[in-house]
């Protein structure tokens, strides 16, 4: 009787050590924890699909199109050091990224931009209970390379491809691991 006692208690305390931080998570979300300044910031960019180039514009289809999109109306030099993520399995998005790159005219940067490819969660067509394999494999690579990156913006589109990076980037917040002075 005494054992089953203190089995529930650790599991209400450690329930409600749980409970606390989600709620600070929440109630911190949105708010900026520091001055912001202009130092530049080390940026992860996943890009999602890139399969539909058959448009007469460049970057006019998709989630890397989007993406890049985005790219080109940001402040460059504020996202100085860049680190672009591709699917395994995609052809195509990395090869924009770096067209996209070479043809900006931002100097700087380009020194300082990596090319990387990650597991995707889902194939497009894969089966659900197939996908749950695949994304535990997805969300190892991704904790790896978030490990290695540690960035301290991530900009993503295309939830094959996110979905691990968001995952490990919550958990990396919830535990506040990687804070960045």
């Amino acid at each position: 009787m005494l054992e089953s006692n203190a089995v529930v208690i650790l599991i209400v305390a450690v329930l409600t050590l749980i409970l606390l931080r989600l709620l600070f998570v929440i109630n911190r979300t949105g708010k900026p924890l520091r001055p912001t300044s202009a130092k530049p910031l080390s940026t992860l960019i996943v890009l999602g699909s890139g399969e539909r180039t058959n448009q007469p514009f460049p970057f006019s289809i998709g989630h890397t199109a989007e993406m890049l999109n985005l790219l080109a109306a940001l402040q460059k030099d504020r996202l100085y050091q860049r680190y672009y993520i591709g699917a395994a399995t995609d052809n195509m998005s990395l090869q924009k990224a770096r067209t996209f790159e070479s043809s900006s005219d931002d100097e700087m940067g380009k020194d300082k931009t990596e090319y990387m490819q990650i597991y995707r969660s889902r194939e497009v067509g894969q089966s659900y209970i197939t996908s749950v394999g695949t994304t535990l494999v997805a969300i190892a690579h991704a904790l790896w390379l978030m490990i290695k990156i540690r960035p301290q913006v991530i900009l993503c589109n295309g939830p094959g491809t996110c979905i691990p990076i968001c995952a490990i980037a919550h958990l990396f917040k919830v535990s506040n691991l990687f804070d960045h002075n």
